[in-house]
């Protein structure tokens, strides 16, 4: 079984709802019951993030986001799905239940 990121983009305007979050639990739900579940958990907002450098001796830290962009990764989920039709069908449910646009992208095989 191969494994999928599932990234759930924003871009501010939608600050979400008691009736989305239903919708994403019942998905939640649904992903564990079929077993396809791995992981899920939402993010803080770009503003939160620092971006790490250790390339090059001392690690340099910077405040903010990696790329400004109008658009940002809000939250995530980590899907195991048999081949790409599954994995489409499953992130166009997730879509649906959460209201928001998702990126979808096979993780390389262990």
């Amino acid at each position: 079984m191969a494994q999928y990121l599932m990234s759930v983009l924003d871009d501010g305007t939608n600050p979400g709802s008691a009736e989305e979050q239903a919708a994403i639990d019942v998905f939640n739900d649904t992903l564990k019951s079929d077993g396809h579940w791995v992981f899920a958990n939402g993010l803080a907002l770009p503003s939160a993030a620092t971006v790490v450098d250790g390339r090059d001796g001392e690690p340099v830290f910077t405040d903010g986001p990696y790329v400004e962009s109008k658009e940002y990764v809000i939250g995530l989920w980590i899907i195991d799905a048999p081949h790409l039709d599954v994995a489409l069908r499953l992130a166009a449910e997730g879509s649906k239940a959460c209201n928001r646009r998702l990126e979808l992208r096979p993780m390389h095989g262990e």
